[in-house]
């Protein structure tokens, strides 16, 4: 179904073509056996020419194509797929679809430099870290702990400049998009972790991006906008954020200060009034005493 519309049209379709599996069923697509089944490195369900064909498909029709790739296996299959394709038609060609993986758990550092490359767009899930990351997490019990602590790297990402969009494959994990960007900023890997203005904006702007329904002032409060934004009720702290070198690359916010953001450690905001393109689509204002 089409995440958002222009002039009729969409810009940006859900759904992604399912590449491996999960981790937790062992059917994610692994380089090396699982921890804790040693004769078993997963399946992968296409191969390269399968990405790569569809992505000529993709490419030749100007649509947008998705990846579910969990697994280290499955995004070198994907990764090897768009390189292909790119060799066909050009890589400015693929970079203008900026095709999309879907979760890239295992995502290594030879991986990010070419995702880079090829302009995709990262959509994690930070709440999987915040579930199954951790010495006694799933991550750990299916990986051991070497590769468990390596999983979403999200500053890594960000620092290549790759675009990261959170999402919450719920009903996996709950829709909690606040839960999300604290997830991001506590990875139980220091290193991994984003700051809160660079998972913010994964959770805000790095949607559009996504959806390719970023151009003009889509996104944007500014004069001659379309009105679309969220009213929310902080009762935590708000407070600048600090200096920090962890800040999403592809960011382009021409803004000279970055926005206060509630204390993530408080309560979490409340969406009070949702509007879209000037259409009030959720509305508790008359709530609030």
């Amino acid at each position: 179904a089409a995440l958002t519309a222009e002039h009729g049209q969409p810009v940006g379709l859900g759904g992604d073509l399912f590449v491996d599996g999960s981790l937790g069923s062992h059917t994610a697509a692994l380089r090396t056996p699982y921890a804790d089944a040693p004769g078993c490195r997963g399946q992968l369900h296409h191969d390269a020419d399968d990405i790569r064909d569809l992505i000529l498909t993709a490419t030749a029709t100007g649509a947008q194509a998705g990846f579910h790739a969990i697994g280290d296996a499955a995004l070198d299959t994907v990764l090897a797929g768009l390189e292909a394709a790119a060799a066909a038609v050009g890589l400015p060609a693929v970079i203008a679809g900026r095709h999309r993986v879907e979760h890239a758990e295992m995502t290594h550092p030879e991986h990010i430099g070419r995702m880079a490359r090829l302009g995709l767009v990262a959509s994690v899930q930070p709440a999987f870290d915040a579930r199954y990351g951790g010495p006694a997490g799933l991550y750990a019990t299916r990986l051991g702990a070497a590769r468990a602590a390596a999983m979403n790297p999200f500053a890594a990402l960000a620092r290549a400049g790759v675009t990261l969009a959170f999402s919450s494959d719920a009903p996996v994990t709950p829709l909690d998009p606040w839960g999300a960007v604290r997830a991001a900023t506590c990875h139980h890997s220091p290193h991994a972790r984003l700051s809160a203005h660079a998972a913010f904006t994964a959770a805000t702007r790095g949607g559009h991006r996504a959806a390719r329904a970023d151009t003009g002032n889509a996104g944007l409060l500014t004069p001659g906008a379309p009105a679309t934004f969220a009213v929310w009720a902080v009762t935590a702290e708000l407070a600048p954020p600090a200096p920090d070198s962890r800040l999403a690359a592809w960011s382009t916010d021409p803004r000279p200060t970055r926005p206060v953001l509630p204390d993530l450690a408080g309560p979490d905001p409340v969406c009070l009034r949702t509007v879209l393109r000037g259409q009030v689509i959720h509305d508790r204002m008359g709530e609030q005493t």
